[in-house]
């Protein structure tokens, strides 16, 4: 029962406030196409801040841990691998091809993972979670861009996807706050007392702006692909991956992590990408929706299994 109450408070809360967004929306105080403009103050301004802070104020000899690090990068480019060759086996449209493998692969780790590994190990140590981040987000876009070009018959500019890397604002607030760890750099009291305010902001309004963008509509077209997403992203990834990373002894806050990362939603920037590199948008945002909504059961189901495994 211990255990059950662990994974109910980390998870009931997120969706609480995804049925917060989306009753707001339901009632017109927040319309769903203004969602997308929503999220870009979200990861510009409160997501950085919080990787930031979350690194700034960890122990660092607990947040760089190579292991963590090397597992992340290899699971991440195995479910890659994995949906590519499930999708172009099974899959011959090319407007569904790269969306349904970004859909399996590609999770809303940065969203979820600090949220749900700080609730998971209440008092922890945020930092490796954190840091995570600085080699996951890079490896997601770059392996989206790679799903949504290259199976449609494009070309990928390279220079172009690592000049987006360079300027994406959660990896400038992932290398910030490491500099700052590193070096030993401490802020005034008066920015620390403003980053520590600012740092938990960014996990509510960003649940809350997904749960804005739900809707039950549309969900019958693609009822086939989604079942297909769903069950490669909440099921098979993270039974494979968790399990692996359970038998190389990674424990505590890390484990926690890789929750986050194997067994999270379809991220919520994958449908903004889709619009701008094409392919099936309408898929692509209800595989957001579809998964969105199963992984609160599916994301407890295996906190809880490997929490009565003494993983955290």
């Amino acid at each position: 029962m211990e255990s059950f109450q662990v994974c109910f408070r980390a998870v009931a809360p997120i969706f609480f406030m995804m049925a917060l967004g989306y009753l707001a929306q339901r009632i017109g105080t927040v319309r769903r196409e203004d969602v997308p403009r929503l999220n870009k103050i979200g990861f510009r301004y409160f997501m950085p801040v919080t990787l930031f802070y979350n690194l700034y104020s960890s122990d660092v000899s607990q947040a760089i841990q190579p292991k963590l690090l090397l597992f992340a990068l290899v699971g991440v480019l195995l479910a890659f691998s994995g949906s590519a060759a499930y999708v172009l086996l099974t899959e011959k449209d090319p407007q569904k091809q790269g969306v349904k493998i970004q859909g399996i692969f590609r999770s809303n780790f940065v969203l979820i993972g600090l949220p749900l590994a700080s609730a998971l190990v209440e008092g922890g140590d945020m930092g490796p979670v954190a840091l995570l981040i600085s080699v996951v987000v890079p490896i997601y876009n770059v392996l989206a861009v790679i799903a949504l070009e290259v199976f449609q018959g494009k070309k990928p500019k390279i220079g172009q996807v690592l000049q987006n890397i360079a300027k994406n604002p959660l990896i400038l607030g992932t290398v910030v706050g490491l500099l700052f760890l590193l070096l030993h750099i401490r802020l005034p009291v008066v920015l620390d007392s403003t980053a520590r305010q600012i740092a938990p902001v960014s996990t509510v309004y960003m649940l809350f702006l997904l749960g804005a963008f739900f809707r039950f509509s549309g969900l019958l077209r693609y009822w086939r692909d989604l079942v297909e997403v769903c069950l490669g992203r909440l099921v098979i990834i993270p039974g494979v991956l968790l399990t692996a990373a359970y038998l190389l002894g990674i424990r505590g806050v890390g484990f926690a992590g890789f929750i986050g990362i194997f067994s999270s939603a379809t991220a919520v920037g994958s449908f903004t990408m889709v619009q701008e590199l094409g392919g099936n948008d309408e898929l692509a945002g209800d595989i957001v929706v579809m998964t969105s909504a199963a992984c609160i059961v599916t994301m407890f189901g295996w906190s809880l299994l490997f929490k009565l495994l003494g993983a955290f």
